[in-house]
């Protein structure tokens, strides 16, 4: 039996730990930033339902120490905050599973993991809380993650689940993939729209655009992506369920702080460390960091601007 924990409730992390529990033979553990305050039921698309049966916790100190796995599951710009919990439940043998967007997720990580090893994984699940302790699993749990021995053995843990956790040789241009997407898919955060507005003949255009940009900083970085990718990217978000939406998204609605800079401002940053022109991203990274501030009111005192 292996000793697991779940660092990050929200949608995500709390669809593969319930997916998790299908096995029935590890000892799960969820942390959270506070009680989650009912029973959490991730529903499926088909009406089936899985009831979390994990303990929550919300104090570092609650816990005996260092596991076998910590899953962490937080957003990338809440890496920082989860360091408590690393520090309790990171030892040397711990693997440090890393759901989270972006392609930095060990630059992100690592400082924190007291020596851990990380596994960089990059999440396929559009899931989303639709209401408190209700969260909406659009589909199968899947996992990419690198193919060393840590991923592997990610793959053993979720044996007799029905996730799919696969390991590729190319996690790197795996990982470039799924940023060009999530990128594009800013631009619903910034139209409060969901995919239905894809299907506009000039949100396409855009979206090629910004897609055939990350395609360029990818290959820069070593990725291997050629730009009929952004082809197939933009027929994809054009046939996706119109209202499907995405994470970020699902954040500003809800007038939370936005993981902007791991999901497009990157594209701006390398691009800028490569001196690759990044149109799209010079105007929609600052509207993306400006929606992710805490509105101001006409009784909030306006700060001179720099």
């Amino acid at each position: 039996m292996a000793s697991v924990a779940l660092v990050g409730a929200g949608a995500i992390g709390l669809s593969f730990a319930t997916v998790l529990e299908e096995a029935g033979a590890h000892d799960l553990v969820v942390c959270a930033r506070r009680p989650l305050g009912r029973v959490v039921v991730v529903q499926e698309e088909s009406g089936a339902e899985a009831e979390l049966r994990a303990p929550v916790v919300t104090d570092p100190l609650e816990l005996a120490g260092p596991v076998d796995w910590l899953l962490l599951a937080v957003k990338a710009h809440q890496t920082a905050g989860a360091a408590a919990w690393l520090e309790r439940l990171c030892g040397a043998f711990t693997k440090v599973v890393v759901l989270q967007n972006g392609v930095e997720q060990r630059r992100l990580v690592e400082p924190l993991a007291r020596g851990a090893e990380v596994i960089p994984a990059i999440v396929w699940l559009p899931a989303e809380m639709v209401e408190a302790g209700r969260v909406l699993a659009r589909g199968q749990a899947h996992m990419l993650v690198p193919d060393v021995d840590g991923g592997r053995e990610l793959v053993r843990l979720y044996e007799g689940t029905s996730a799919r956790i696969e390991p590729v040789e190319d996690f790197l241009s795996e990982s470039w993939r799924k940023l060009t997407g999530n990128a594009v898919a800013g631009l619903m955060v910034l139209s409060l729209r969901r995919a239905a507005m894809f299907r506009r003949d000039d949100v396409a255009e855009l979206s090629h655009r910004l897609a055939l940009e990350c395609i360029a900083v990818a290959r820069a970085e070593g990725a291997q992506l050629p730009d009929s990718f952004a082809d197939d990217l933009v027929e994809n978000f054009s046939v996706y369920p119109p209202d499907l939406g995405t994470s970020m998204l699902f954040d500003r609605e809800a007038g939370r702080e936005l993981e902007w800079d791991a999901r497009n401002g990157v594209i701006r940053r390398l691009g800028a460390e490569h001196s690759i022109p990044t149109p799209v991203s010079d105007v929609i990274v600052p509207l993306l960091a400006a929606a992710s501030e805490s509105p101001v009111t006409s009784h909030d005192v306006l700060r001179p601007r720099q």
